[in-house]
């Protein structure tokens, strides 16, 4: 199945997706950046022994970063998955019902490959 949207919608969307692709990956490399600074200030010192106080901080605060830079890493896997799709002419149609996803799912979650439905 496939979905005809008009162009200009679909080129709406595709800006949106990349706007989403570069921001993202923004995130990852930022987020390599600290994670290298990190790893450089505390190789070899006091901070980088979980018993020390604020070493076990430094640990959390490394593990939150690893989260979030993973979070945004399956974010820019869900955008190339929906970038795939609108290549293929499948953009905009549920994976798991087949539906029509709405358009204002779309503007709000231009990766979003089910609808709210087919996601439940």
């Amino acid at each position: 199945m496939t979905r005809k949207l008009a162009k200009s919608t679909m080129d709406r969307l595709a800006a949106k997706l990349q706007e989403e692709r570069e921001r993202l990956e923004d995130i990852i490399a930022s987020f390599d950046e600290e994670l290298e600074s990190s790893r450089l200030a505390t190789t070899g010192s006091e901070f980088s022994d979980p018993d020390n106080a604020d070493g076990g901080t430094i640990a959390a605060e490394i593990k939150m970063d690893l989260s979030l830079q993973q979070n945004a890493r399956d974010l820019l896997e869900k955008v190339a998955h929906a970038e795939d799709r609108m290549a293929r002419g499948l953009y905009g149609i549920c994976e798991r019902t087949g539906d029509p996803i709405p358009l204002a799912r779309l503007d709000a979650l231009p990766y979003a490959t089910t609808t709210v439905e087919g996601a439940s």
